[in-house]
């Protein structure tokens, strides 16, 4: 595969993306973001001025967990010692870096693809420390391995490589925001970093992936949107935006959209019989809802994970998108964690049978709705809570219960 040159700049205002209605759902709690916070326009959504640290997690919520934890406070003291015990804090970590990983489908072949995840999950979990300690060793320890990378790779190869290329491009610019940002020390090849995330990561996920399943576009986005901040690019972050504005509403479904799912943009997935194929043979559809549903919920909640934390991060940045998918969000968030729950399978939805398995991504998603926005989740706090703390899936979420638990931020 040869590197792929960067889209050009796009224009000052971009087509509208799809439009989402949002119903009320229930009583705005004590800690509800302000009213006044606008929701970002569909075209363009950059803000005027880049928020840093600003993927994911902000100073503020930084600051509020690195608090906590010094109090002994649960559960953010638990998820801060299982993140310190992992081997991604261990400070005799030694990165393992490419010119080449190649992926193929399933990560097989498997040519660097776990090494690179799981080192991308390193250098943030090691910013994560450094921030929470003050422990200089551990900064320098993110550094260490994003130089590393940064020294070598040069392209992702094979058919996984767009959903590899996401995953770790997800997690390098969270790990680079608070090293940057934050850490007094130094760090001689941050342009460097920053270049290889604009010509090695980017190119690959910019244009996203649409007649894939949809967790790969929306954790391409993620990245991409990650990536377009630390970069302090506009027209990154406004394609990105669109991309993700026209995907949730083709990822979950609501009874508004009709009698079938909206189709994804860019594809030629548009009549009923596709779309039913596309979402895995299911036919009956109800709020919340996924395109992954009857694949499994693995992959359904890697694609949840990666919506909440676009909207995480585009909040931070002062143009939040939740307003636009929060109604989607929260449904599909109660419907699979009912399922989790015990709820017993209907027999409408994928012939009565469920591959059950989330995964640990409901945190970030339930703080924000719940927590920041007043509405009630029930099935969705039953099943975050009984999952703390939230650890990591080894791919590109991380640490959430710790970074995300009753963050008010």
């Amino acid at each position: 595969m040869r590197l792929k040159a960067l889209v050009p700049a796009l224009a000052t205002a971009l087509a509208a993306a799809v439009a989402v209605t949002l119903a009320p759902t229930a009583a705005a709690g004590p800690e509800q973001a302000p009213a006044a916070r606008p929701a970002a326009p569909a075209g363009a959504a950059a803000p005027a001025t880049f928020t840093h640290p600003g993927v994911v997690v902000s100073r503020s919520q930084l600051d509020f967990v690195r608090a906590k934890v010094q109090a002994g406070a649960q559960p953010w003291k638990a998820a801060h010692d299982q993140m310190m015990a992992s081997s991604y804090a261990s400070l005799t970590r030694a990165p393992k870096p490419r010119a080449i990983v190649e992926c193929g489908s399933s990560s097989n072949p498997n040519n660097g693809c776990t090494d690179e995840r799981q080192d991308a999950v390193a250098a943030y979990t090691q910013a994560l420390a450094w921030y929470i300690t003050r422990d200089d060793r551990h900064a320098r320890k993110a550094i260490e391995i994003m130089d590393a990378w940064s020294a070598v790779i040069k392209d992702h190869t094979n058919s996984n490589a767009p959903l590899q290329t996401g995953w770790a491009g997800s997690s390098w610019p969270r790990a680079a925001e608070i090293i940057k940002h934050t850490y007094t020390g130094g760090w001689a090849n941050s342009g460097r970093f920053a270049t290889m995330l604009r010509n090695v990561y980017l190119p690959e996920i910019i244009n996203g992936a649409a007649t894939k399943n949809g967790n790969w576009e929306l954790i391409m986005t993620e990245a991409a949107l990650g990536i377009a901040v630390h970069l302090e690019d506009r027209a990154a972050y406004d394609k990105a935006v669109k991309t993700y504005l026209g995907r949730v509403p083709a990822y979950i479904y609501l009874s508004t959209d009709g009698a079938t799912p909206k189709p994804p943009p860019n594809s030629s997935i548009d009549t009923r019989d596709e779309i039913v194929k596309y979402w895995q043979g299911q036919s009956t559809f109800a709020d919340g809802l996924s395109q992954e549903t009857c694949r499994d919920f693995g992959h359904t909640g890697w694609g949840l994970a990666a919506a909440v934390h676009t909207a995480e991060t585009s909040r931070i940045q002062g143009a939040d998108l939740y307003p636009q998918v929060s109604e989607r969000l929260r449904h599909a968030l109660g419907f699979h964690t009912k399922y989790e729950n015990g709820t017993a399978i209907p027999s409408w939805l994928c012939g009565g049978t469920v591959k059950p398995g989330l995964g640990r991504v409901t945190e970030v998603g339930f703080n924000a709705l719940n927590g920041r926005m007043g509405i009630s989740m029930t099935n969705t706090q039953i099943y975050t809570e009984g999952h703390r703390p939230s650890g990591t899936d080894n791919y590109f979420v991380s640490w959430e219960t710790l970074t995300h638990a009753g963050n008010p931020n």
